[in-house]
This record gives C-alpha cells, structure tokens and sequence, in this order.
C-alpha cells in the first residue's frame, strides 16, 4: 500500500546568517563589551584618582547618558539581530542567548531612562550643597572626612547623600548585569565562531 509521498517543499529550510549579519552583530557586542570594560574598570579609577571630585562628577555626567545610549542601542540591535537570524532550529544555545540580550536591553535602558539620570541629577544637587561649603575640589576617591562632616551637619545633604548611594548602587548593578550577559555572549559567540 503506498501513501503520498513527501514533497521537498514541506520541509523547512534555514539558512545561516550573512557575513554582513555575522558582522554587525559582532561589532554591536564588541562594542558594547568595550565600552563597558573600559568605562567601569578603568575610565572611572583613573578619572576618579587624578581630577577633583566636581570636575570628575562633572564629566561623568556628561560621559554617561551617550554611554548608556549606546550600550542601550547595541543591546537593541543585538537581541534584534540574533532573534531574527539564528532560529533555535540552527543553534541549541539560542534561547540562552535571546534571555542574555533580553536582561542585557532591560538593564540597560533601566540605566538610561531611570537610574543613571536620577544619579546624574542627585550628584549635580550634592556639589550645589558642596560648593557652598567650600568642597569638592578635593582630588581622589577617598577623601571623606570632610563630607562626613556635611552628612552630620546638613540633614539635606544627608538625604541625597542615602538618595545618591541608593540609585548609584541600582545603575551599578544594572551596568553589572550588562557587562555578565555580554560576557556569556561572547564566551557562546566564541565557543561557536563557524556557527555564528
């Protein structure tokens, strides 16, 4: 007894990414991995060392709303990119992927919108305070006797000061977040460069 026999048609093709596809999304993920290395491990230590504490607060702030944008975009394109061309068909480490640039665009517009501009903005009221009492250009991280000193004084500043610590730790945590998923990124990224 014979059936219908199967036509070719009905089974499904994938193709593999584009060398254009392979890469962008390998410039979005380097990019963004770069920029937060750089940003969190060494721009910040360095800047924070060697400029008084207004004018580091002061580039900082202005540093931080492009960097989180672009992290932001290229967490973006990423997801975009790697859900549309790599279906979980191809690869069985895809969904892995899709959740670590799904957090990674989660935590990264959180910095953006939230958390790294109600710091930008607590640090911008905190050196108001400071300046009115002759602080902040004091070079160095560690140079808190006198800040001590104005929490204990000034309730105001004693509030921003929890507010500042508060959100900074939030925006950290988030930058964190981004720069774990992006290095499990590249760890699978790297493991299966021919499969990218």
């Amino acid at each position: 007894m014979e059936g219908p026999v199967p036509s070719q048609d009905t089974v499904p093709t994938v193709t593999e990414p584009s060398n254009a596809i392979k890469v962008l999304h390998l410039v979005f993920l380097s990019t963004s991995w770069g920029m937060q290395i750089w940003m969190t491990f060494v721009a910040g230590f360095v800047m924070g060392s060697h400029l008084p504490r207004h004018t580091f607060g002061f580039i900082q702030r202005q540093l931080f709303p492009y960097y989180f944008h672009i992290v932001s975009a290229c967490a973006f394109f990423n997801l975009t990119l790697f859900a549309m061309y790599h279906p979980s068909e191809l690869l069985s480490f895809a969904p892995l992927q899709i959740i670590a640039f799904f957090i990674c665009v989660a935590a990264s517009v959180l910095n953006t919108q939230w958390f790294g501009q109600v710091t930008s903005d607590i640090v911008a009221d905190m050196h108001l305070v400071e300046r009115s009492h002759g602080l902040g250009q004091e070079v160095g991280l560690f140079t808190r006797q006198s800040h001590r000193q104005l929490c204990a004084s000034n309730t105001s500043y004693r509030q921003l000061t929890r507010q500042f610590t508060l959100y900074h730790a939030l925006s950290s945590l988030c930058n964190l977040c981004c720069i774990a998923c992006n290095g499990l990124s590249l760890y699978y990224v790297a493991a299966r460069l021919p499969a990218l």
